[in-house]
């Protein structure tokens, strides 16, 4: 029997060559309603600063553009960049959200800048010293977002996250890291450990780490751990191989310094390498889950049966938008989706 794996969609408005980064905002849109019909469980999107690939900049816009034309899949941040922001206002913001989209809406904190120390200064005058504060703004953060009491002597006891409603936005935390997956643990929330930014390296260790960690909370009473992989089904292995080319150049170009949009498949043939550089793709293309449906699909069962993961989001970047489409698409028959979607 094949295992039953809830699988969702991380969205990052990735930019391609010869096409304008406001089309990328809208190609996310399309995708969404593309994957909510195709039955995945939640649609997440990233928080990118000054990044010519990856341009999602206000996930929390992106959010609420896609809560608006969706119905049934929850949809949400992978995630906001915390340091960044006022927790009281993230609060409010996801608030609103919640009344807007009731039961839909995920909250997915990140600690990581999401851009260049430049940047993030101009997000964050403070940006050296905040994310020392991450653990506390996390739990005020948690606070205003369940209406729940503040910490005797807290500054701002007497300030409460508006709207009020019966639900609440389902937090998680992300990070490839011990930091986040000990946080996590404190504070009783579900983890995603971001596999496609490590190519797995570590994932193991940060889950069981994780799940030492965890101390009951308010919603959850066992750890809850998801991952984040990075993957791209095609009709053939040597058809999915090809699509692929273009995150092949685009890490060669990231190792080099170069952050450049996406490049069509036919256009990113790496002719230039070093030998260093052939090694490092090699690497990759021994790692990446890339292939058919159903080569892609054995994978994942496979790497969610290896490291207890509960919940699998899978990342996608191709030149095509139909392309990527196809891929979610194949991925959703070979795990039942669009079955239990009907």
């Amino acid at each position: 029997m094949k295992q039953q794996i809830s699988l969702s969609v991380l969205d990052q408005s990735i930019a391609c060559a010869g096409q304008g980064q406001d089309e990328a905002i809208r190609q996310t849109l399309r995708m969404a309603e593309w994957c909510e019909r195709l039955g995945y469980r939640r649609f997440w999107v990233s928080e990118h600063h000054n990044h010519p690939s990856i341009v999602g900049s206000a996930p929390e816009i992106l959010v609420a553009a896609i809560a608006a034309r969706t119905r049934s899949i929850r949809v949400g941040t992978a995630g906001v960049m915390l340091p960044h922001y006022s927790p009281y206002k993230v609060a409010e913001q996801f608030r609103v959200l919640e009344a807007l989209a009731p039961g839909r809406i995920d909250l997915g904190l990140g600690r990581a800048p999401g851009s260049d120390q430049l940047t993030a200064y101009a997000l964050n005058p403070d940006a050296a010293t905040r994310a020392d504060r991450f653990p506390e703004q996390v739990r005020d953060l948690m606070q205003w977002v369940s209406g729940g009491e503040m910490p005797e002597g807290h500054p701002f006891s007497r300030v409460r996250a508006t709207p009020g409603g019966p639900g609440q936005p389902e937090i998680w935390m992300l990070g490839s890291s011990d930091f986040g997956a000990r946080l996590a643990g404190h504070f009783g929330l579900p983890y995603s450990f971001a596999h496609f930014i490590t190519d797995g390296r570590g994932c193991e260790s940060v889950l069981e780490l994780y799940r030492r960690s965890f101390r009951p909370g308010l919603r959850l009473a066992e750890p809850h751990a998801g991952l984040c992989v990075w993957a791209l089904a095609a009709d053939t292995e040597a058809e999915a191989r090809h699509l692929f080319r273009t995150r092949e150049r685009w890490r060669i170009e990231r190792d080099r310094g170069n952050l450049t949009a996406m490049l069509p498949p036919e256009a990113a043939v790496n002719t230039d390498l070093t030998p260093a550089e052939e090694a490092a793709l090699e690497r990759l293309r021994a790692t990446a889950l890339v292939g058919t449906g159903a080569q892609v699909a054995a994978r994942i069962r496979e790497l969610a049966a290896r490291t207890g993961a509960a919940e699998i989001a899978i990342l996608t970047w191709t030149f095509d938008a139909q392309a990527r489409r196809r891929s979610y698409e194949l991925l959703a028959r070979e795990f039942g989706l669009l079955a239990r979607a009907a």
